[in-house]
């Protein structure tokens, strides 16, 4: 058999650059942005979503069985109600497979046997179905923005040309659960169902019911519910955010995988009583923050977002971690549970000061807050210094375990760790010049960068697999997924072995990468963070194919709509942070932001070569609201950043070249 030439060209060339193969899609893109699966012959299947507001989270498992049927529970998450013992997952919770079609009668019989048509998700998840020939059916599942309420609409439309008669169980159930288990004794949740208990619907017509599930302490009246005013600001919430850094490119699959991110990473913050805490969710994180998730992944994010709650939780994260500087530089616990009355240690030093000082000082960077920059400066102090005080006799930082807390070993000086500690100091001497501090302070810290990665490169630097790249750790000999983080913090030198290694059949699945060679674990942080990397090292006809491959399989593949945490653990959860750091490879990857001041960054855009414009809008960092535009033209880029009054730059660069921004007032 043979190929005509330029086919054999297109194979050699899918070859070498080791392209993934095309993603299965179940779900397909609206043109509202919503996404939805229209039923076929793909059943059964299940998936399970999370979806928070501020006192509440609620996971929905879902999916139509063989018969067609439409199945859910709804496993329900009060974070500010404490269960005993009041630890890292004691937030009560109960899950509940309460279907409303199932206890109503239609002409005096239960609903006939039901078929699934569309399900969607916008925000809410919304479920389409017919019962028989002459009645369809649909849902509507989302949690209050602001109450601890979850809530559910059921409509019902007669398509006969007869009148039916349709009967609803009006009233509620109220379930107590036992005080000696509750920090505040016993809680209770009511279930409640309202509309007409009894109606004749005409051909043609619809009808409306509720129901709703609230929970408090027991002698606690559950609040005054309004379900159609809830839906519309859940639905409001979703709008404002979608409204907020807008990406803007041909790829309609990137722009709308960004869109639902910002809603996951944005969403899941609830208001306890030590302040606004983000929380990562998967029924097991809550009211409590982390090192990682909350001060290294999602807080630099928030302020390109402009999402006022999310910074608000973000600084708050980093002032908790500040209640735990102390003079003998024993280590910030890696996370503060229970509302901010507590802390979790229990993986030892997992190079949480270098999280915590790498998070801080882009977050302040990227806030343009003087004010707040001056209440971060003894924090990334502090943590940096920490961070000196553990470098060994090679120069690298030593901890006691990795973000990963032992589950893949990490050695007693791992990459990550020095990696984070490095751009912390960078991002410190661009901080502290924007607030005025020593310049000898900041000359130590640009020293100790440049030391930092020269000892990067001789402790980490290694042939693995073949690959010129890095080893994880000291006795590591396997080929690992974090081998990417230092492309990420402009640490370069082995950038084009790690890519191979990164895009190489022994690390990247179509889940993305595989955490450990050969093995079939994965965590969508580390994949992220690669993501990121590739193309802020100026690899982005690499990237660009794996980016929009994962993206399909996330948004549009068999568990959607965000990034994951990982599996085998944990059931891929729809953790939050994971959701901030797929954002954060378009600003910091695709358009290459680094901040280098309250008011001022870096810009290397790294427009795909089959892209002919690409646009980020409303970028609220750096105290402004403004767009950055990247237009092909002839073989440069035209780059414009402005906002509504003002263009601040406008200039044509060579591809890959980088273009310094200032703000001046």
């Amino acid at each position: 058999m043979s190929f005509p030439i330029n086919l054999l060209l297109v194979i050699t060339v899918l070859i070498s650059l080791r392209l993934p193969a095309q993603e299965y899609r179940r779900w397909h893109i609206n043109p509202d942005g919503s996404i939805s699966w229209t039923l076929g012959q793909d059943i059964p299947h299940q998936d399970h979503i999370e979806m928070s507001g501020r006192q509440i989270s609620a996971v929905l498992r879902y999916g139509v069985s063989a018969d067609g049927s439409f199945t859910a529970t709804r496993s329900l998450v009060w974070p500010m109600l404490r269960t005993i013992p009041n630890n890292t997952h004691a937030s009560f919770t109960r899950r509940f497979s309460i279907d409303g079609f199932e206890t109503i009668t239609v002409n005096g019989r239960p609903l006939p046997e039901e078929t699934t048509q569309e399900i969607s998700l916008d925000g809410t998840l919304r479920v389409k179905s017919l019962a028989g020939k002459d009645i369809a059916l649909t849902r509507q599942f989302f949690p209050s923005t602001t109450l601890p309420v979850y809530c559910e609409m059921y409509s019902l439309t007669n398509l006969s040309g007869k009148p039916i008669r349709v009967e609803i169980p009006a009233g509620s159930l109220k379930y107590t659960s036992d005080p000696t288990l509750g920090v505040s004794g016993s809680y209770s949740v009511t279930v409640e169902v309202k509309g007409n208990s009894y109606a004749v619907v005409p051909p043609h017509d619809a009808i409306t019911f509720t129901m709703t599930y609230a929970a408090g302490l027991v002698n606690e009246d559950p609040p005054t519910i309004h379900v159609v005013e809830e839906r519309n600001k859940r639905l409001k919430f979703i709008q404002d955010i979608s409204n907020l850094l807008v990406l803007d490119t041909p790829d309609s699959i990137l722009n709308t995988a960004f869109a639902f991110a910002k809603v996951r990473a944005s969403e899941s913050i609830f208001q306890t009583k030590g302040g606004p805490m983000h929380g990562p969710g998967g029924e097991a994180y809550y009211a409590a923050i982390w090192a990682n998730d909350q001060a290294e992944y999602v807080g630099p994010f928030f302020p390109f977002l402009g999402y006022d709650y999310g910074n608000q939780a973000s600084l708050n994260a980093y002032l908790h971690f500040a209640r735990f500087m102390n003079d003998a530089y024993a280590p910030i616990p890696s996370s503060i549970i229970a509302e901010g009355t507590d802390i979790w240690n229990g993986a030892g030093d997992r190079g949480d000061a270098a999280m915590i000082a790498y998070g801080a000082g882009r977050y302040a960077l990227a806030s343009g807050s003087e004010a707040e920059s001056k209440q971060l400066w003894p924090l990334i102090e502090w943590c940096l210094e920490y961070c000196r005080r553990h470098l060994n006799a090679e120069g690298v930082v030593l901890s006691d375990t990795d973000e990963l807390e032992g589950r893949l070993p990490a050695g007693n000086a791992n990459l990550c760790t020095s990696s984070l500690y490095d751009d912390a100091l960078r991002s410190a001497v661009y901080l502290g010049r924007s607030i005025g501090q020593d310049k000898k302070i900041l000359g130590r810290y640009a020293k100790q960068a440049d030391q930092m990665d020269q000892a990067i490169e001789k402790y980490f630097g290694a042939e693995i697999g073949g690959y010129d790249t890095y080893r994880y750790y000291r006795e590591n000999d396997t080929l690992r997924a974090w081998i990417c983080i230092p492309l990420t913090m402009g640490i370069l030198d082995r950038s084009e072995g790690t890519v191979d290694a990164l895009f190489s059949p022994e690390l990247w699945t179509p889940d993305g990468l595989a955490s450990i060679a050969g093995d079939v674990i994965f965590w969508d942080r580390s994949t992220l963070y690669a993501l990121r990397g590739v193309l802020a090292a100026g690899f982005t006809s690499r990237a660009m194919p794996y980016l929009h491959a994962y993206s399909v399989r996330r948004l549009l593949g068999d568990h959607v709509p965000y990034p994951v945490e990982a599996y085998p653990e944990g059931s891929q959860r729809h953790l939050s942070a994971e959701s901030g750091l797929y954002c954060r490879v378009f600003t910091e990857g695709l358009f290459g932001i680094r901040p280098t001041g309250l008011h001022s960054f870096d810009l290397t855009p790294r427009l795909p070569e089959d892209w002919l414009e690409m646009a980020l809008r409303h970028i609220h960092a750096f105290g402004h609201d403004f767009d950055i535009v990247v237009k092909r033209q002839n073989s440069s880029l035209l780059v414009t950043v402005s906002d509504l009054d003002h263009t601040w730059l406008q200039t044509t660069i060579k591809e890959g070249e980088s273009i310094s921004v200032t703000f001046r007032e």
